[in-house]
Formats: structure tokens, sequence, C-alpha cells
């Protein structure tokens, strides 16, 4: 049984709030009123708009475009001003997607150039980071340390120097210039583990050398774990990549790791798809007991056909002993199209999860039961909901069928990549 999840919270116990940012993918060569269809995986950068067709709006646009410098910073800085945080979780991908012709120069520039951003707007705010797929140059390509002809130390050295300057520990870069990975305590009783999900990404070609846990990083966790479970810690693990979307042989590995440990794990925080999801891992036993939670944050980045977005997070804690489970979180988001329309920015609660989906807590069980009823009424008005808020109000649900909603719940419970029967249960 998980301790965590049955523990009953005294009102009035102490709680605090994390700020959650990721990909932010700012394209320093956008270009108001320039093309929003090319023949580029990146738009909004250049050319004239077809007859007929509109350019890039001032503020971003809803195509295959990312957000301009200015547009990201009007959102941190209204994130600064109004959420009172006590820290930020940030889950990578910075530069844009013009995976064509990126150098690590232009890497570097994006990385260096939006952390100095990111410590302007937040200056007494501790970052807790981790690595994109995108920082790297190509795109997606970390090789692993048995690969002499290439290596990355170029990124780790420069993620490291940043990283502490945004608040981590020093004693943290030692295993960040070795992998871009690291632990550190955040506060007593709680312990966070930052990984490096891109050793697990099928995107990853250096993995078809050997895709099992080249950094050895697993068994580093592992060690961790067991220090934490040992001294009675709890641990809150942040990635850009949910280990559902890892290679077989990762995400199976890893699950295991989560039942093991389900009772010192108390949230793991990802990014990567630009949506807003979840993910539940089950027992490997018992298919139907929920033992720990995943949350996908939106993007802030707009590609593709999204509104911009963060996530605020209210947890159980700040002393020993606590949970430090998720009791809330509210999503906020910019709407694009009438931000363009009036010049000027505005943000909007998109949604708090327990009003929006009347649930009571935000445990694992609470989550289940929420996909059980979504089960029982697939085509109704909250499922319908849920999809909203997948695209951050980009689209409804009028716009998501049955096999679109079947999809989407698939996916909120495949917490194992290429499992055959993760989505049995979900009615056709």
């Amino acid at each position: 049984m998980n301790i965590a999840v049955h523990q009953l919270l005294m009102p009035g116990s102490p709680t605090f709030t994390v700020l959650h940012l990721s990909d932010i993918h700012i394209d320093f060569s956008y270009t108001p009123g320039s093309q929003t269809e090319c023949t580029q995986p990146l738009c909004c950068r250049e050319g004239e708009p077809a007859p007929g067709r509109a350019g890039a709006g001032f503020w971003g646009d809803l195509h295959s475009c990312d957000i301009p410098y200015w547009t990201a910073e009007k959102i941190l800085q209204y994130a600064a001003a109004l959420e009172k945080v006590d820290f930020i979780y940030y889950t990578g991908d910075l530069p844009p997607h013009n995976v064509w012709n990126q150098s690590r120069t232009q890497q570097l520039y994006s990385l260096n150039k939006i952390n100095q951003l990111l410590a302007k707007t937040f200056p007494n705010k501790t970052f807790y980071s981790a690595v994109g797929n995108h920082e790297a140059a190509p795109c997606n390509l970390f090789p692993t340390p048995n690969v002499r002809s290439d290596n990355i130390s170029w990124l780790y050295e420069v993620l490291a120097e940043s990283w502490i300057k945004l608040g981590l520990p020093p004693n943290t870069r030692e295993s960040i210039e070795r992998g871009g990975f690291y632990t550190t305590v955040i506060r007593p009783g709680l312990r966070l583990i930052s990984l490096n999900m891109n050793y697990c990404s099928a995107e990853n070609f250096w993995l078809f050398i050997n895709s099992t846990d080249p950094l050895g990083q697993l068994q580093w966790m592992i060690d961790w774990l067991q220090y934490a479970e040992d001294n009675g810690e709890k641990v809150h693990i942040i990635g850009h990549i949910a280990p559902k979307q890892c290679l077989a042989s990762f995400s199976w590995n890893f699950n295991k790791i989560v039942n093991r440990y389900e009772n010192t794990i108390a949230g793991q925080f990802y990014g990567h798809t630009h949506n807003d999801e979840i993910v539940i891992n089950y027992d490997e036993v018992d298919l139907q007991r929920p033992i720990s939670m995943g949350y996908i944050t939106p993007s802030l980045t707009t590609f593709s056909y999204l509104n911009p977005g963060y996530r605020v997070y209210k947890m159980d804690g700040y002393y020993p002993g606590s949970s430090y489970w998720v009791l809330d979180h509210r999503t906020v988001i910019m709407n694009l199209t009438a931000t363009n329309m009036y010049n000027q920015t505005i943000f909007m609660d998109e949604y708090v999860a327990r009003d929006a989906y009347q649930m009571e807590n935000l445990f694992p069980n609470d989550w289940h039961e929420l996909i059980e009823r979504l089960k029982n009424d697939i085509d109704g008005p909250l499922m319908g909901l849920v999809y909203q808020y997948y695209t951050k109000s980009y689209a409804n649900g009028a716009q998501c069928d049955h096999n679109c909603r079947r999809g989407l719940l698939c996916d909120f419970i495949s917490f194992r990549s290429e499992d055959p029967h993760s989505c049995d249960s979900i009615p056709n």
C-alpha cells in the first residue's frame, strides 16, 4: 500500500508552490508578417505570405512556428508578478525547431540567452532544470560514453555552469558534466532527481549501439532512491521525456523501479509533448492499482497549434515527514488569437484540476477514478473538456471523435512503451 496516498492531510498543513516551465523554444529569427506555412519544419521566419493568407502575428502564430523572444519575456514577467512560487521546475527544450541548420554555437546562444532571461525575471528563485532533446546539435543525438568519435561535453559543461547560476548547489556539477543528470535536496525531507531522458529516446540514434542503460543512470537513480528510503526522504523526479515515450527496455525497467520505490517517489514531472497530459504508473502485478503520478506540463511555445502556457502546483509539505504530493494544479495560458487581435497580452487561468474534474484529491487513486469515469462516458462532456485542456484551449471536445478520445485515454494510462495490453480496458 502506498502510505503517502492514504495519508490524511491535516487542515492548515503547510503547503508550497512550484512553477513548472517547459518547452520554451524561443525563435530568435521570428519575423512578424512572414509566411506561416512553408516547406521547412519551422515557419514564421521569412518570406511573404501567399495571396489571401495572413502573415505571422506579432506575438506568435498558431502554425508550425515557435514564439518570439518578446512573447516569452511577457509570459515569464506575468508569471513572476502573479505567481507566488517557492521554486521552479524547468524541464528543457530551449532552442527553436529549425533542426535542419542548427550549430553548437547557435544552441549555446539560445541556452545562455534564455537562462539569462530567467535569472533576470526570477532573481531570487532556484531553478531545478532538466535537459531537453533540442539542446543537442544535431537535435536528439546524445552520444553514449563508448562513442569516441563524438562527445557531448561541450553542452554538459555549459549546462552545469548555467544551472548552478540558476541556483543549483555546486556539488551537482560532477554528474551534470558526466551525463546531464543530478540529485539535490530541495527542502528537508524532499530530494530531487533530475534525469537526462535523452538516453532513453528512440530518436537518439546512438542508442542503437546500447539502449539498456548506457550511462548507468537507472542504477544511479536506484542508489539514490534507496538512500532516500533509508533516510526518510521523499523524492520528486523531473525529466524532459516521460518514460512512456522511451525505448521499451528503459521504459519497462523504469516502471519496475517506480514499483519498488512507490512509497518514496512523491511525484514525477515531464514536458516534451507540448500538450497538457498525465501518465499513471500502475502496479506490475495488480494492473488496476495506481502507484505514482507523472505530470506532463504544457509548453510555452505555440508549436504547433497551441496557445502558450505554464503550470503551477500546490504541494503538501515543507517539513520532514510531509507527503510532498501534488494537492492541486492550475494551468495558465495566453490567448494568442486575442493577444494578436488587440495587440496586448491576454492571459487566463485555463483551469484548476480538482475543480474542473470534480476530484477530491490528486493522489494516483483519484486520477485512476477519473479515468474510470471517463471510460464510462467516453463521448460525454467531461472527456471533451479533457481534450480542450490537452490542446491548451486551441480546440474543443467537438473536434475529438470517439477514436481520438480513446487514444487520449490510452496515452494517460500507457505507463510502459510497447505494452500490447495497456489499452485493453478502454472501450472500443
